[in-house]
């Protein structure tokens, strides 16, 4: 799984594996008793791969694997992202940015068609830009600093499973 030049923050990836679900459901039943190095909650064909509380950082990944019967096989998308509570953070940091760039875009007009000065309302949407770029390399940073993490939950899932990696 190639995770550096994706542009994405939460990078996905998607295979089909020759076991049935039940037997994939099974064996991560199975892992979550023989093994203490990540916490594993499965319910209704989804199943979290996670770092035990001790050992989580602010930008801690886990594992969603999406698990879809496809016969006698079985179907699995998984995606790594940080906490759900980082992520809805970071997606609220997102919408106030996206907001505050909307209402100085329509006051900017407003001043333009009423032929004053809008120099205020652009410099503070550069400024917003600005931040725009620091909140996704920031969110990229914090992707570099899970990276051994990510890596290390991929091998154990493959593991798990029984897939060549």
């Amino acid at each position: 799984m190639e995770l550096n030049n994706q542009i994405v923050l939460r990078p996905r990836f998607k295979e089909t594996i020759k076991l049935p679900l039940e037997e994939v459901v099974k064996r991560f039943v199975e892992q979550k008793t023989k093994q203490s190095r990540y916490k594993i909650v499965y319910f209704d064909e989804h199943v979290f791969i996670k770092l035990p509380k001790n050992e989580q950082h602010f930008w801690s990944p886990q594992l969603h694997l999406e698990l879809n019967k496809d016969e006698e096989k079985t179907s699995i998308h998984g995606f790594f992202g940080p906490n759900p509570s980082v992520w809805t953070l970071f997606m609220f940091a997102h919408l106030i940015l996206a907001t505050a760039f909307l209402g100085l875009l329509v006051w900017a007009y407003t001043q333009y068609n009423l032929g004053n000065s809008y120099f205020w309302q652009v410099f503070l949407m550069i400024l917003i830009v600005f931040f725009w770029v620091v909140l996704y390399f920031g969110g990229r940073l914090g992707r570099m600093k899970g990276r051994p993490d990510m890596d290390a939950m991929f091998q154990f899932y493959k593991k798990t499973l029984g897939v060549a990696v």
